[in-house]
């Protein structure tokens, strides 16, 4: 399939989700989300166990092999079976091969993602058996016969009006289906009869205990405890990621993943389940018999590899595997929230942490479909209670992809025309939002003639069909003279003797060539504040390639910025940051591109402007200098700014300077850097900005602010006016 139409593919899937399940998805993350925060703000210990479940399980996945054969021997030594799965085939003949022994013809089943993976349902119903979901959520999804849309709520995306439509359907009662109690009573009398009817229980395992053999299930429902102890066999399949030591070693993960999956304090039922081999049984053809009197119970635990080992050796998919399959990066990210898993997933898995998944069990080619849709904006990272770095996965599985693209037949046209580290057959979309810098040199070398080319109706359908750059979205305008050249332009400037701080303004690629003014402001603002300030080459940062998998380009990008900046931080100097995004880069991405001192040096002396103007007013800077308030303000600040910790610097600014200041809500503006502009996700884009739209929706008399580059250009396209940075209200006049 051409570039083109697949692109147009992507677009007719994503508009078609937004239609039918982006409301519902919304909705119900939104409620999660909100939930979290509130939960996890009156949790005083939670940081702290997040870094504890952290080291539990690097240390479990570093010592898996001999804690196997540890939760081995428990479990046989209680009298049950424990067999490890290579893939999902041997997985499907040993489970199959028990329900065929126990002559089963039912198998209820307790969701488990595990399951999903190796398409144990289907394989059991042809060989003849009936296999049930008992979770409401799953048992939706059967009826529909659908795929699950989010780790942890699998039917998210259907609506009480959807389930009540598909059960009348279905199930064609007297009385049709109306309310949610009237379809949960149905379900949970429905589904008791086939528990009590079964021959096999199966569920998953949330964690397996390898000192005892136990089982942890934690539920919201109770079907997974009915489905384990109801039928005289009990079948647990886990993939093998999902052991750790023992019960000392459980709680800081019970304590964290109902708050980290919903926003509940804790779970409605944490089941332990150690091999009840020899325990009561229950005989419901007999029920005046005692407990005890049918035949003694059955346990099989099924572990499964299918691909984990290779993850485990892969140092950067090892991480996947310390997954708790809680849903966060799902529920805190922007584009998940709008389209679901049915976009935002694979194969099985869904939401962020589903390209590692998918590319360890199923293969890289699954991930391919969604990988984009991460935008590297890191706010689930602040929200995965094992701290999983999920952007850097998406990240290297990207990079991963673009190696292994085939080269195509017009790889020369851009191969030395542009100067990235990347092979040859890697999307020319991906190229070119990857080689922004030498766009940005060439328009400001020929601006303003490069700005009026670029907006002819010709040159914009060109590059909306060979590049997918959409043709709704206005192009940035490059200026002729740059910061760097009306920096060097200004009157030689000795040293300020006087000044306190030494400053070093990182002049980014997009202040340089296009919002020149921000940069102007900045250095107004600082030099005003008594700073002594000098001014960088311009050159990227390598967030730009980096958002683009193009790890080899962002790391010959990030040497060349702690090459220029060294010099400066030798002499004592700071690094002030305007691109929020180059501020994460410093501080977070930079620690896979460059060795450690080089990269902590940057981070710890590498500041956001507007933290850096917070901590000169702190220090005795005279406030009077800056400019107050002429009209009230609507800001949006730069997601990154917030997974960072900084925004709050630009509202005590403006704030103490007078303004009158109404602050975004919104996570996302939707725009998240060159994602807005790609002709596949435009639609997307707008639909996530829909929400800061409604927000500022009666701010005609506000100034709109925006801390971000692809911020402001996202609000220019909601609201047909021009956003400045914070830093350009306070600035001092020229």
């Amino acid at each position: 399939m051409s570039a083109r139409r697949e692109r147009r593919r992507k677009a007719e899937q994503i508009r078609h989700l937004l239609e039918t399940e982006g409301d519902a998805i919304q909705a119900n993350t939104t409620v999660f989300n909100e939930d979290r925060y509130a939960v996890t703000a009156e949790f005083d210990e939670y940081e702290d166990l997040r870094t504890e479940a952290r080291e539990i399980k690097e240390d479990a996945i570093e010592r898996l092999p001999e804690l196997v054969e540890q939760v081995r021997e428990s479990v046989e030594a209680n009298g049950g079976t424990v067999y490890v799965a290579e893939d999902a085939a041997d997985a499907n003949e040993y489970i199959a091969n028990v329900v065929e022994e126990e002559g089963a013809e039912t198998v209820v089943k307790s969701k488990s993602m595990t399951t999903e993976e190796l398409d144990v349902n289907e394989h059991l119903r042809a060989r003849g058996t009936d296999v049930w979901e008992t979770d409401l959520g799953e048992f939706v999804l059967q009826v529909a016969e659908e795929a699950p849309s989010h780790l942890v709520g699998p039917s998210l995306h259907k609506s009480k009006a959807d389930v009540a439509r598909l059960f009348n359907e279905a199930f064609d009662p007297e009385e049709p289906f109306e309310t949610a109690q009237e379809l949960t009573e149905f379900a949970r009398d429905y589904l008791g009869e086939r528990i009590r009817d079964a021959d096999v229980g199966m569920t998953g395992a949330n964690f397996v205990l390898a000192e005892s053999g136990t089982i942890a299930l934690v539920t919201n429902e109770g079907n997974a405890r009915k489905s384990a102890v109801t039928p005289d066999t009990h079948v647990a399949v886990a993939g093998v990621e999902k052991l750790i030591p023992g019960a000392e070693e459980l709680q800081p993960f019970i304590e964290l993943i109902a708050k980290a999956a919903t926003g509940q304090p804790i779970a409605q039922y944490v089941t332990m389940l150690t091999p009840p081999v020899a325990s009561p049984t229950i005989d419901f053809d007999a029920p005046d018999e005692p407990l005890g009197s049918a035949d003694e119970r059955d346990f099989h635990l099924v572990l499964v590899d299918n691909g984990r080992t290779e993850m485990r050796e892969d140092e950067h998919l090892r991480e996947t595997l310390y997954c708790i399959r809680c849903g966060a990066c799902a529920n805190s990210c922007a584009n998940f929230q709008h389209v679901g898993g049915h976009a935002f997933g694979g194969e099985t898995y869904t939401g962020g942490i589903a390209t590692g998944w998918e590319t360890g069990v199923h293969g890289i080619d699954s991930a391919d479909d969604f990988n984009d849709l991460c935008t590297g904006c890191t706010r689930c990272v602040d929200a995965c209670p094992v701290k999983i770095d999920v952007p850097w996965i998406n990240t290297v599985v990207r990079d991963r992809r673009n190696q292994g693209a085939d080269p195509s037949q017009f790889d020369f046209l851009v191969e030395g025309l542009t100067p990235d580290e990347e092979p040859g057959g890697m999307s020319l979309q991906k190229r070119f939002f990857g080689n922004f810098g030498t766009l940005a040199k060439l328009g400001s070398a020929t601006a303003p003639l490069s700005n009026a080319v670029a907006s002819l109706s010709p040159v914009r359908t060109a590059m909306d069909r060979f590049i997918g750059v959409d043709a709704r979205r206005d192009l940035p305008e490059f200026q002729r003279e740059t910061l760097v050249d009306w920096f060097n332009s200004r009157t030689p400037r000795a040293p300020n003797a006087t000044a306190d701080r030494k400053v070093v303004l990182y002049a980014d690629t997009y202040t340089n060539h296009v919002r020149v003014e921000r940069g102007k402001a900045a250095v107004r603002t600082l030099e005003a504040l008594g700073a002594h300030v000098e001014l960088s080459a311009s050159m990227e940062s390598g967030r730009a390639p980096l958002s683009q998998g193009m790890i080899a380009t962002a790391t010959e990008n990030a040497r060349a910025v702690a090459d220029e900046l060294d010099p400066y931080l030798d002499a004592g100097f700071d690094v002030v940051v305007i691109e929020p995004s180059d501020l994460a880069a410093f501080r977070r991405e930079y620690e896979k591109l460059l060795d450690e001192a080089a990269h902590e040096r940057l981070a710890e002396n590498a500041y956001d402007v507007m933290e850096y103007v917070y901590g000169l007013l702190r220090n005795g800077a005279d406030e009077d200098v800056l400019s107050g308030p002429t009209n009230p303000v609507a800001y949006h600040s730069h997601c990154q700014q917030r997974t960072l910790g900084v925004e709050a610097y630009t509202e005590a600014i403006l704030t103490e300077l007078g303004y009158d200041v109404l602050t975004s809500d919104a996570e996302c503006c939707g725009m998240a850097g060159s994602f807005g502009y790609k002709s596949e996700y435009y639609e997307l884009a707008m639909d996530v900005g829909e929400d800061l739209r409604e927000e500022f929706a009666d701010t005609d008399d506000r100034t709109l602010v925006a801390s971000g580059t692809s911020c402001a250009e996202q609000m220019s396209d909601l609201f047909a006016r021009d956003a400045v940075h914070p830093v350009e209200l306070v600035a001092p006049d020229e």
